[in-house]
């Protein structure tokens, strides 16, 4: 019997119980936080100079159908060649993406028949007749 109370088990409580912390607890969160800080201090100039490199304003347009059109109007171009590439600065051609991109507009031309103003028919009409005769130039 006395080996086993020789053999006992020790408990240690790591947990925190107040806003001070002693230890290697402490000295660990000490280290974290100091890591975090330095990277976080590095990491703002950088974003601070993309904002200002950034010329985009920060009013968006309003979201609507018209809006909608356009901004799928313009992926089209961009895969068609007509317009460079955003992010890259190229003119790249993607007939794949172009014809994704016009056969979308052309559904919702037809899911939303009926429910479209005269100027918003008028405009997706007009659109996907230019894109199309686009694309077969291309192909």
């Amino acid at each position: 019997m006395n080996e086993d109370k020789e053999k006992g088990y020790t408990v240690r409580d790591r947990r925190i119980f107040s806003q001070e912390k002693s230890g290697p607890e402490a000295e660990k969160a000490e280290e974290k936080s100091g890591q975090e800080t330095t990277a976080t201090s590095k990491e703002r100039p950088v974003e601070e100079e993309v904002q200002k490199e950034s010329k985009r304003p920060t009013v968006l347009p309003p979201v609507d159908f018209s809006t909608f059109v356009f901004s799928l109007n313009t992926s089209a171009l961009v895969h068609l060649g007509e317009i460079a590439d955003p992010v890259t600065g190229k003119r790249e051609r993607d007939l794949t993406f172009a014809k994704h991109t016009i056969d979308t507009i052309a559904m919702l031309q037809e899911k939303s028949r009926g429910n479209l103003t005269k100027d918003e028919e008028a405009l997706i009409q007009h659109i996907l007749y230019d894109l199309r005769m686009r694309y077969v130039r291309e192909v």
